[in-house]
């Protein structure tokens, strides 16, 4: 793959909380169609980098290049208008909406208005329960619902660019499985994804190229296979990366 024919490459970005450095120059490039998986532990820097790729953080230096145009710095909605959402850690659905008031927001600024409701349906084939619940409270939901929700909120958009930050946290392990499961039929369908999850064994059986962050700094990029073979997985997550690795 060229350079080129990159949706998104970041170059160099440098974010800070205040006199904290999050992101120390940190650089990855998505190809479209490809699932990337960002790994790391609690703190290396990896819903940092979702956010200010959004538009939520603002980055000190460095480029966001969105098909071939710079967004850093953008406002999240014109970030979204271009072809981006974020389903949030946390999900961050909003609670007193119903399920279609939630959906509607997520349409905002990007959907062809005559082919919401056709549309629609597609998403419901993905998230049936989504439409026994349509006209629920958004807060009313359980836990692995709400998360589907958040979901299918950033997709009614028809994104180009998908990104995920934590879906499978504090879900039961069976909901965690249809997550993973949905992400596979998104990735399937051709959606390009940039993924960040907790679950890093089971984020790298499905991501195409990954990436390890460590305190805010890019220690592998590479195919997932080869991930496995170089860094202890268990010992990162433990705090007890070897060799240099981390």
């Amino acid at each position: 793959m060229s350079a080129a024919s990159a949706i998104l490459e970041v170059t160099d970005l440098v974010v800070s909380y205040g006199s904290v450095r999050a992101l120390h120059g940190i650089s990855l490039t998505v190809y479209p169609g490809e699932l990337v998986s960002i790994c790391g532990v609690n703190g290396s820097g990896k819903s940092t980098t979702l956010k200010t790729i959004a538009g939520i953080l603002k980055p000190q230096s460095g480029q966001i290049l969105f098909q071939g145009n710079d967004i850093a710095g953008k406002k999240p909605e014109q970030v979204h208008k271009r072809g981006i959402a974020l389903v949030p850690e946390g999900r961050e659905i909003f609670p007193s909406l119903t399920v279609a008031e939630n959906l509607r927001i997520g349409a905002f600024g990007r959907h062809n208005a005559k082919r919401y409701n056709a549309d629609l349906e597609d998403i419901f084939q993905l998230f049936p329960i989504l439409k026994d619940r349509y006209n629920q409270a958004g807060g009313l939901l359980s836990g692995g619902e709400q998360q589907m929700l958040a979901i299918a909120r950033a997709l009614v958009a028809y994104p180009d660019l998908l990104m995920m930050d934590e879906p499978s946290l504090g879900l039961s392990p069976t909901m965690v499985e249809l997550i993973f499961e949905l992400i596979a039929t998104l990735k399937a369908r051709g959606i390009t994804i940039l993924l960040v999850e907790q679950n890093a064994e089971r984020a790298l059986q499905i991501a195409d190229r990954a990436y390890l962050l460590s305190t805010g700094n890019v220690k592998f990029a590479g195919k997932p296979e080869d991930m496995q073979k170089t860094v202890d997985i268990t010992s990162v997550y433990l705090g007890e990366g070897k060799g240099g690795e981390v």
